[in-house]
């Protein structure tokens, strides 16, 4: 089954307009607040109306405009998750559950309910009330209500939001387990960009109202097709670039020239931007030997200086500056991360440090 999205709406300050398909693969939707996710799925569920266009599950035509089709959200059979999404607070667990299954003979709906109750780790609580329950059960609870009515697709409005830590790791471990057997159309909101890896096996990439990138996560991560993209992956190190030759681009503000990959030059794809991400810059001493570099290898490795460090319990991010001559005023001009146990083994080494920017690892960019 097919979810197929041909939709353009005005809003406030943009107008939406998305054509995606989705199938069996779970979609992540990314972008920064404000971008149109929550509006594009409230579309598809039918709580909003699109301007224009047309939305189709399967053989079923849900909107479309030419013909003035507007099914009703109730009978669109998409199971919705939203953000914020209340349980009735005067009903128990099993009669949340239950709530959408009016139309099916008693047995069958308490069994209905008692499989997604079993299958959401909800067992114990079919006679609680939703205040009762903690965030992490709340969530598994609305999960469990939208799945029972068994749905044509499953729309997931940023459903780890409100969970701290602890929560947020178990309900999307049940996350993961769902969509391993929901083997129909499912797209799942998110600003996190770990969260959209680790769920979705498809990236969908809006800004503004417009899709800039869609398909295999895969693909986007490592060959972002524009600079936004680029951004809302998580890139962190950007340059403006020119092509100087056949494989060497000049980073103007590194000030440096580097090698790049002849896959990423290849063709007339102009380029105006190169980037690196803050997990890919190798150190000297530890990622490679300096001494023992050569050819390829040996290109595009720089001194730098540490401007700033930053430390977390597991982590930690150095603010590079590539080695200038004094009274260059710029504070930094890479950001990398790396693990704790590899900044002992090169955080008391000598300066410059030496870093290298792997040609494979470069992304170019169209402005």
């Amino acid at each position: 089954m097919t979810l197929r999205v041909e939709i353009a709406k005005r809003l406030p300050e943009f107008e939406l307009d998305v054509t995606l398909a989705a199938e069996s693969a779970p979609v992540a939707i990314l972008g920064p607040s404000g971008a149109g996710k929550s509006m594009l799925l409230r579309c598809i569920a039918g709580i909003e109306r699109p301007d224009r266009g047309r939305i189709t599950l399967g053989e079923r035509v849900l909107f479309d405009s030419e013909r003035h089709i507007q099914i009703p959200a109730r009978t669109r059979r998409i199971g919705m998750l939203f953000q914020g999404d209340s349980l009735f607070p005067h009903r128990t667990v099993a009669e949340n559950v239950s709530f959408g299954l009016h139309a099916l003979p008693p047995a069958e709906r308490a069994a209905r309910a008692a499989n997604w109750i079993a299958r959401t780790h909800i067992q114990g609580l079919e006679h609680r009330t939703p205040r009762e329950l903690s965030g992490g059960e709340h969530q598994r609870v609305a999960l469990a209500r939208a799945l029972a009515t068994e749905p044509d697709a499953l729309l997931l409005d940023e459903p780890l939001t409100a969970l701290d830590t602890h929560l947020r790791s178990r309900v999307e471990a049940q996350l993961q387990d769902t969509f391993s057997t929901f083997r129909r159309p499912l797209l799942l909101v998110t600003h996190n960009i770990e969260e959209a890896y680790r769920l979705g096996d498809k990236l969908l990439l809006l800004d503004r109202g417009r899709v800039i990138a869609f398909g295999a996560k895969e693909d986007i991560f490592q060959r972002p097709p524009t600079l936004v993209a680029a951004q809302l992956t998580g890139c962190k190190n950007f340059s403006r670039a020119k092509r100087v030759g056949e494989n060497e681009i000049e980073a103007v503000d590194w000030e440096c020239r580097l090698r790049v990959s002849s896959t990423a030059v290849s063709g007339s794809r102009t380029i105006q931007y190169a980037g690196i991400r803050a997990h890919h810059i190798e150190f000297g001493g530890v990622d490679f030997d300096e001494k023992a570099q050569s050819g390829d290898a040996a290109a595009n490795i720089l001194p730098c200086l540490p401007v700033r460090v930053s430390e977390t319990p597991f982590r930690v991010t150095l603010y590079l500056r590539l080695d200038q001559a004094p009274g260059d005023s710029a504070p930094h001009h890479l950001q990398a991360e790396v693990y704790k146990e590899k900044w002992q083994k090169f955080r008391d080494r000598p300066l410059p440090w030496r870093v290298r920017l792997a040609p494979e690892r470069l992304l170019l960019m169209p402005e």
